[in-house]
């Protein structure tokens, strides 16, 4: 039966995936963005589609639209984009999560999920981390915008959940990465592919032996539909890959697969890096039998192509600016 989906943030890496799988499952989808982070590009292919919708609004304005399933995805989600914009973040981050509650509570059994984060966590003191951890977390660091920020959107979760009855579902989402990510994005990956792409120096901070789980992109979109979909009670679910690598080690990983003379340089490590993150699955795999499928040599491969094919494309582009 085709449902009506709101998803927040739909333009951006994460979002525009489960816009695509929603449609070609021949649901209707409202995809809401300011295209702060999100690309245009990404869903310039739906456009055509009669079961998509594209609202152009920021999301700590308040949401007038029906929907049976909504999905919180905005907010941008890399420290140099949050950074730079920190009191924008916490007002998407809350407000955003107020708006779409609000929304979901105004339409009986609409079922809302919070694209909550791993950050939650800040630098854990338990490792691997389980959804019962509480985290550590430094409430006045300069990535506390987006760590309570997150924090407290889940707090008004539990908290409609608890005084409304609203039917929701929470993500921690782990590292996630793939095709689609934008070249600034800041994150480990899509800095190490464009670098080595380039045959440029890859930045490492620190030691680099502080320690990350990588999920793809299309697993983690399995992943959120499953949790949408699994009648369960509320609980947090951490969905992410526990297949943990050391950031050196991913480093070297893409110098290789890319076949890059690039070298590696290292730099302080940024105030109040997490040190170890590594998801436990336990209650993803009991719950919604979900785990990660791709390895992450396979899904870098397909992530390295798609970086490949944009870079090739902007030098032509520059090419055919300067022979004009």
């Amino acid at each position: 039966m085709r449902k009506r989906y709101l998803i927040t943030g739909g333009a951006g890496f994460i979002g525009t995936y489960l816009c695509e799988k929603l449609l070609d499952q021949g649901h209707h989808v409202i995809c809401l963005d300011n295209f702060y982070t999100g690309l245009r590009s990404n869903i310039i292919p739906l456009l055509g589609n009669k079961n998509f919708e594209l609202l152009e609004q920021d999301v700590t304005q308040p949401v007038n639209i029906e929907a049976d399933y909504i999905f919180n995805l905005a907010c941008p989600a890399s420290p140099c984009h949050y950074q730079a914009q920190p009191v924008e973040t916490t007002k998407t981050a809350i407000l955003g999560a107020l708006n779409s509650l609000e929304a979901a509570k105004n339409k009986k059994n609409t079922r809302i999920l919070q694209a909550s984060t791993s950050e939650v966590y800040g630098d854990p003191r338990e490792h691997p981390q389980k959804e019962d951890y509480w985290g550590y977390v430094n409430p006045i660091g300069i990535r506390a915008c987006y760590d309570e920020g997150k924090r407290c959107a889940e707090t008004l979760f539990f908290d409609y959940y608890r005084e409304y009855a609203t039917d929701i579902r929470v993500a921690r989402i782990y590292n996630t990465y793939g095709p689609r990510m934008r070249p600034d994005d800041g994150r480990v990956v899509s800095n190490f592919i464009c670098a080595a792409l380039k045959n440029e120096p890859i930045t490492v901070y620190g030691d680099g032996l502080q320690t990350r789980s990588f999920c793809y992109v299309d697993d983690m979109v399995e992943g959120l539909l499953g949790l949408m979909n699994a009648e369960i009670e509320a609980q947090p679910v951490n969905l992410g890959n526990p297949d943990e690598r050391t950031v050196l080690d991913l480093a070297h990983l893409v110098i290789k697969l890319t076949n890059s003379s690039s070298f590696i340089e290292h730099q302080g490590l940024p105030l109040d890096d997490p040190i170890k993150r590594q998801p436990d699955i336990t209650r993803a795999k009991t719950l919604l039998n979900w785990e990660p499928k791709t390895s992450l040599e396979d899904g870098l491969m397909k992530t390295i192509e798609h970086f490949d094919a944009l870079l090739s494309a902007n030098k032509t582009s520059v090419l055919r600016g300067l022979a004009s």
